[in-house]
């Protein structure tokens, strides 16, 4: 496996990258309303008296078993909520089998997110889950979020993944609630418990980028790999998965947060706007 720092993470110019995100932002946005990045920003308000044609979904079964009579949970309008990208700026983003790393589609797919909520009148933050502190508040600002994404492009990915952490330190910040989009190859084992947690109140979206190498689909055979936040070297078989989808997706719904793996020698366009639509029905309802 190789190992691609700084301008080797993307094989695209400055120029390119910003077309290359508004692309995505078109792709994403194409077809969907613009419910699409508001989450599961209905909050309940109250419990009324049942009426006929009110939907059975929306049924309060602990207020009409106290009572005895039908009463349903009524919820406020949506809100605009503030999104946070947090980008997984570790060194294990860098390594990479094909022409493009992890931390390249990382803040392509941030910059195709951030312009699409944008669009939608979502104010946009971003965040940095490396070793050095980076914490861009929410803006609806078009050109403070692209200085900030081709900023990272050349960040210094060479640091301790501290996705977990960074949630942790998050929370006692949001002081409402806020859509957390985490961008990471999930190597951090404390990713899961902290995002969970941090599900109870926010609504939490996990994209896991995963290299061809790591998802065992290149064959049988072994390869000499090296870590990248470590230094340690070893021998790994291509068959054995390095992390493990469906479990992290089945861990993740149980708490409520959608989860998208992305392969990154596979088009993701159709992926996120498939992903971000279904989020959007999703999110007319209370979850």
């Amino acid at each position: 496996m190789t190992e691609n720092f700084l301008d080797s993470c993307d094989p695209i110019d400055s120029r390119q990258f910003i077309i290359a995100i508004k692309k995505l932002a078109d792709d994403i946005g194409y077809g969907s309303d613009r419910s699409t990045f508001l989450g599961s920003g209905i909050e309940y308000v109250q419990s009324r008296a049942y009426q006929i044609g009110d939907p059975i979904k929306s049924i309060d079964w602990k207020v009409t078993a106290r009572t005895g009579k039908f009463h349903v949970k009524e919820y406020e309008a949506p809100k605009q909520m503030p999104i946070y990208l947090l980008i997984d700026t570790s060194a294990s983003m860098t390594v990479t089998s094909t022409n493009i790393s992890k931390y390249a589609s990382a803040i392509r797919i941030a910059g195709g997110i951030a312009f699409a909520a944008l669009d939608r009148i979502s104010p946009v933050g971003v965040i940095g889950a490396g070793g050095r502190d980076l914490f861009v508040r929410p803006s609806l600002s078009a050109d403070r979020i692209l200085q900030w994404l081709l900023k990272l492009r050349s960040y210094r990915v060479d640091e301790p993944t501290r996705v977990g952490s960074r949630l942790a330190e998050l929370m006692p910040i949001l002081t409402s609630r806020s859509m957390i989009i985490v961008i990471s190859d999930l190597h951090d084992s404390t990713a899961m418990p902290a995002l969970k947690l941090a599900a109870q109140k926010h609504d939490c979206v996990a994209l896991q980028l995963i290299d061809p190498i790591e998802s065992g689909i290149q064959g049988a055979g072994f390869v000499k790999t090296r870590e990248a936040e470590t230094g340690i070297t070893g021998i790994t078989k291509n068959k054995v998965k390095l992390t493990d989808s469906k479990f992290i997706a089945e861990e993740l719904k149980k708490s409520g947060i959608d989860y998208l793996q992305l392969l990154t020698n596979e088009p993701i366009a159709h992926k996120l706007r498939h992903f971000f639509k279904s989020r959007a029905v999703l999110s007319r309802g209370a979850r």
